[in-house]
């Protein structure tokens, strides 16, 4: 419109100066001066009337374009991989998988000079730390959804390094040496979170490749979570702190995981019923019906149970109940109950999905801040499913679309995740939640950020999402039109 009247007031412009036999740019008289207010206001009066044109009669106003803070719609393939390949070269160049002499700096090539001073050449993160476990779990799947071997060969050449030097560094351990703590946990967890997240990942690479020399690690991984975890009475993982007996919503992900892929390597059933008993024991105490989410945290002796919904750990909640029925078999006892399970916690948290995509730090508390980690493991785990045909394409694949808008937009230009609550314990005020800090070395978004982006991928390939309406629409099949609005019954009826 605004082009349209600089036209208008051109054209009588250059008429008036032709009529007059005058410079084009002269203005010199009092009579041009008001010439030229009166083509102002020509110009003014040809803006409102062109603006009246503009009406429900003749636009579809319904069609105009919503100003939306984040993108809205449904991404293509390359764009969500795009995104995710910047996230592996960052962390590939944080992540050296080579050793390094502590006092010296200088570079270790050799396992026989290996001695206590040896350690993880240390980067932005932690090769062996549960965020590196679930990170080495996310890029797998990268490497089945995109068949990009830069994928695989991060995981497998970080595995084979751990499986290469875990011999030498435990008989350094057994000498009473003090070693990298890098490495220790590896040879001598002492927390689900040494374990589970890094043998879960492991037992999946071997299950692409059997070759690899990871088996002794994952046996030492897998037997320190059935044998030596402090358990409860009834057998559920616990922990003694904050307070004694204290069960933890996170170890849903650090231990259940692991114990149903050793029933996937091994063939035995004992795994995965141990695997669908904690998963139950843990919603015995954790899960909160009326909100379909889970406490963060229980204590045995504590009365009554707060229930603080922190969004990262319901993340690992039903990040657990995806990774269990990935592997369960069909016919298991359990299998009908955890996917009843899967289905309210997707339910609940679907309902509390901020507009702009993200959830918040405290799932029903929109006074905390919007967070993307536990946003990256709603796109993935709600995607996944979808996937799986466990839940509803058209209530549950918009939602996961708009969560993966909300993870791109946490990725800047050099790949970092940005808005990542750090490492945070159990509290029982709001406070403590909603004060945690984000920083973009929060190593706890950069596998959920790859593992969301590779599950839309397939999403992307398998379901059928088209624009209708302006909306996001999921179909049972191929709609084969571009039209912005259409009725659909198998045929398109516009």
């Amino acid at each position: 419109m605004f082009c349209i009247s600089l036209t208008l007031y051109y054209l009588c412009l250059c008429n008036n100066r032709i009529i007059n036999h005058e410079p084009f740019f002269q203005l010199s008289s009092q009579h041009n001066m008001k010439k030229h207010l009166l083509i102002t206001l020509m110009m003014a009066m040809a803006t409102m009337t062109f603006a009246q044109q503009v009406n429900d009669n003749n636009t579809p106003l319904h069609l105009m374009k919503p100003a939306y803070r984040l993108n809205y719609g449904i991404p293509t393939t390359e764009e969500v991989k795009a995104t995710i390949d910047r996230i592996l070269q960052y962390i590939d160049g944080e992540t050296p998988a080579r050793l390094c002499d502590s006092q010296t700096g200088r570079e270790v090539t050799r396992l026989k000079d290996i001695d206590e001073h040896t350690q993880l050449q240390q980067g932005g993160f932690r090769l062996t730390s549960y965020e590196w476990g679930v990170t080495y779990s996310a890029l797998l799947a990268a490497y089945k959804a995109t068949a990009d071997k830069a994928y695989l060969d991060y995981v497998v050449k970080r595995h084979k390094l751990l499986a290469d030097i875990a011999p030498v560094f435990r008989k350094l351990h057994e000498k009473q040496k003090k070693i990298d703590p890098n490495v220790r946990r590896v040879i001598d967890p002492h927390a689900l979170d040494d374990a589970g997240a890094v043998c879960c990942s492991m037992i999946k690479s071997m299950l692409i490749d059997p070759q690899q020399p990871l088996r002794p690690l994952i046996d030492n991984y897998s037997d320190y979570i059935m044998n030596k975890e402090y358990r409860l009475a009834d057998g559920t993982f616990a922990r003694l702190r904050p307070q004694r007996n204290t069960v933890w919503l996170d170890d849903m992900f650090m231990g259940i995981p692991t114990v149903a892929y050793m029933g996937k390597l091994t063939g035995e059933t004992r795994y995965y019923d141990e695997a669908a008993r904690q998963v139950m024991l843990f919603a015995s105490r954790m899960w909160v019906p009326e909100k379909k989410l889970f406490r963060h945290g229980w204590v045995e002796d504590m009365q009554p149970h707060p229930a603080f919904h922190w969004g990262r750990a319901n993340g690992w909640a039903i990040l657990t109940l995806c990774e269990v029925l990935d592997v369960l078999p069909d016919n298991h006892p359990q299998r009908g109950p955890l996917l009843q399970l899967l289905r309210e916690h997707a339910e609940g948290l679907a309902a509390l999905q901020h507009h702009d995509g993200f959830w918040h730090q405290l799932l029903d508390r929109s006074d905390t801040y919007l967070e993307t980690s536990a946003t990256a493991i709603y796109a993935y785990c709600l995607a996944h499913a979808v996937n799986q045909g466990w839940i509803d394409a058209k209530a549950f694949g918009p939602v996961a679309l708009m969560a993966w808008h909300a993870v791109a937009s946490s990725v800047n230009a050099k790949g970092q995740v940005e808005n990542v609550c750090v490492g945070t314990g159990m509290g029982f005020d709001a406070s403590f939640y909603a004060y945690r800090p984000v920083h973009v070395m929060a190593a706890h978004g950069y596998g959920p950020a790859i593992w969301a982006g590779a599950e839309i991928i397939c999403l992307l390939r398998q379901q059928h999402p088209k624009m209708n309406d302006s909306a996001v629409q999921f179909y049972d099949e191929e709609v084969p039109t571009d039209q912005p609005i259409f009725n659909y019954d198998g045929k398109i009826r516009y």
